[in-house]
C-alpha cells in the first residue's frame, strides 16, 4: 500500500472517531458513518457496508453505501468464507474465487474483514471495486482499526 493511501486510511479514521466515538446513537448508525466516510473518501470503492450474521450461514445486509446489495447472501462466497474462518479475505480477482456471489456483475475485486467482538463475528466489512487487484494485506490492519470503534455497541 502506498503512502498516499495510509495517510488517507489515518485521515479516516480519525475522522470516524470523531463522528462515531461519544456521538453515535446505536451500532447502526456508527455502522452507516463507517460506510459513509469510507465510501466517499476512497476513489476506488464501488460498494462498501455491512453485513450481519444472521445464523451459521446466513448474512442480512445491512448499513452500505452504492448500488443496490444482495439483501441475504446463503451458502457461499467471500462474505460467508470470511464469517467461517473469522479472518479478513482479499480476493484480487472475484472470478477466481470459487463460489463468490455476484451481486453487482461490475465487481472485479473485494476485500471483507470481519467485525469481531466478544470473540464472536458479529458482522463483516465488505468493499466492492470495479476494477481488479484494489485491494491487499496492507489494507487490512487499517480496516481492522476502524471496526474496533464499533466494539461499545455491542453489548
Amino acid at each position: 500500500m502506498g503512502s498516499e493511501r495510509t495517510a488517507r486510511y489515518a485521515r479516516i479514521y480519525e475522522q470516524l472517531r470523531l463522528l462515531v466515538d461519544g456521538q453515535s446513537p446505536s451500532l447502526i448508525a456508527a455502522m452507516a458513518t463507517i460506510s459513509a466516510v469510507l465510501h466517499h473518501k476512497m476513489p476506488h470503492h464501488s460498494w462498501t457496508g455491512f453485513y450481519h450474521v444472521a445464523g451459521p450461514d446466513e448474512l442480512h445486509v445491512g448499513p452500505y453505501q452504492g448500488p443496490v446489495a444482495c439483501q441475504v447472501l446463503r451458502g457461499d462466497g467471500v462474505c460467508l468464507h470470511s464469517v467461517r474462518t473469522g479472518h479478513p479475505v482479499v480476493v484480487p480477482d472475484v472470478d477466481t474465487f470459487p463460489g463468490h456471489v455476484a451481486c453487482d456483475p461490475r465487481t472485479r475485486s473485494e476485500i471483507v474483514v470481519p467485525f469481531v467482538a466478544d470473540g464472536k463475528v458479529r458482522a463483516v466489512l465488505d468493499i466492492d471495486a470495479h476494477e481488479p487487484s484494489q485491494f491487499s494485506e496492507a489494507d487490512i490492519a487499517p480496516l481492522e482499526r476502524i471496526l474496533t470503534l464499533l466494539i461499545p455497541f455491542v453489548s
